[in-house]
Parts: C-alpha cells; structure tokens; sequence
C-alpha cells in the first residue's frame, strides 16, 4: 500500500485477496467437489473440519469479551447462538455432526478430537490466538472469509450430491444454513472493517488479517491433502481409515 484507500478501494482489495486466496482453489477441496475423493477420505476431511467448527464459538466469545460496545456485542453473539444453539440437539456444531454420523464416524471418536491432525489443531489454534491477541479490528477483519463461503458452499454441495452415492441432503443439512449466516455475518463484519480501516496502518493490518485466515483454511486442506491423497502419510496417533472405521 503506498497511500489511504477509500472504503470502496479496501473492499476491493478484500475481494481480491479472496479470490486468489480462498481455500475454494486447493486441490483438496477441487477434488471434493468433483467426485476425485473417496469415503474414507471425505471421513478425514469430516472428522479433521469439525474440529475447525467446535472452536468457532470459542473464537466469537473471545472476540466478544473484547467488545465494549453493547449493540457491537449483540451482534457478534448471534455467532454463537448460530453454532452451538440453545439447546443441545441444535446448531451447526449438532448439524456437522449429523454429518459425521452420516459418513458413518463414531460420534464419541469425532467429539473427543484425539484422531485430528496435529496440523489441523495448530492451525486452528493459530486463529483462535489471533483473534485473542490482535487488535479488535484485525480480529474482526479475520472473520472476512465469510464473503467467500456461499458461492463455494454451493460448489461443494451440488459437486457432493452429484458425485457420491453415500451423501445425501440430509447429511449436508449443516450447509443449507450457513449461506445466508455468513452473508448476515460478513455484511455486518465488511461494513464495520470500512468504517474503522481508516488509516494506511489500520487497512494494512485489515488485509493482513485476511491472509492470514485464508492460509488457515488452507493449511487445513495441506494437512488433509499429505496425510490421505499424496503422498499419503498419516501421522502417528491421527485417523486412520483401515483402523479407525468398522
């Protein structure tokens, strides 16, 4: 950056960094959505992305113990409720273990996160530390990502439904909610990220900050991609296909 963007400028810049950036171009997910995978490798990637969903609520409270601001703090909360709903039999994290249980994962296997990647678990943590440490802005810019999630969400279940027998809508049932939440969400999270990038530093620290959640997701699908496509080496103690499904 060589001088202050407009708010217009800096949501193009955002969307740029999407578009090169967004894990909706990794091989990984390419093969997913195009049929190239098989059961016991959309189980990895099942079971490895829940852990990724089961630390988002935990992100969000700590985004907003940081709010000082009460109508900033409504608005943020609904994030959570989103998730973990307000009882145990509702929410996105109970409708992506549908999913698991749809692919046939034990659910106490799943919940407990002991057979995840360990690169999944220090990606992730990685972001929950971010938003932890980083200004609020940065944090807030972080969750962009969502600008990107429904056009890719679609890709994903159209390409799933299209090419594997043994998904179904019901299994799926977690993504046909989460298009018009992170449309909601990200909406919110753009108009606040133009309103307050109000400096070079400040912008700067905002793009930053959606590169550095782009390569989250990305580390993920590197992880996912080693240990079950190429070259295949699954790490000690991770799940394994051959031992861990019956």
């Amino acid at each position: 950056m060589t001088g202050l963007m407009s708010p217009e400028q800096l949501e193009a810049a955002l969307r740029d960094i999407g578009e090169e950036r967004y894990h909706h171009k990794h091989p990984f997910q390419l093969e997913l959505n195009s049929g190239g995978l098989n059961k016991a490798q959309i189980q990895a990637w099942a079971l490895n992305r829940y852990y990724y969903q089961c630390r988002i609520p935990i992100k969000d409270a700590a985004i907003l113990s940081r709010m000082e601001n009460a109508d900033l703090r409504r608005e943020w909360r609904q994030r959570i409720l989103d998730h973990d709903g307000i009882s145990d039999d509702e929410g996105g994290l109970r409708r992506w273990i549908a999913l698991t249980d749809g692919l046939g994962l034990d659910r106490e296997m799943v919940e407990s996160t002991d057979l995840v990647l360990p690169a999944t678990k220090f990606a992730v943590e990685a972001y929950v530390l971010f938003v932890r440490e980083r200004t609020l802005l940065e944090a807030i810019a972080s969750s962009l990502t969502e600008l990107f999630s429904p056009l890719a969400i679609g890709a994903r279940v159209q390409g799933m439904l299209a090419n594997y027998d043994f998904i179904t809508a019901e299994t799926l049932a977690y993504f046909e909610k989460r298009p018009p939440q992170a449309t909601r969400d990200s909406n919110f999270a753009l108009s606040y990220v133009k309103e307050h990038a109000n400096t070079v530093e400040r912008q700067q620290a905002v793009l930053n900050s959606l590169i550095f959640k782009c390569s989250v997701l990305w580390a993920q699908l590197d992880a996912l991609y080693h240990a079950y496509v190429a070259p295949g080496h699954i790490p000690p103690g991770a799940f394994d296909p051959a031992r861990d499904v019956s």
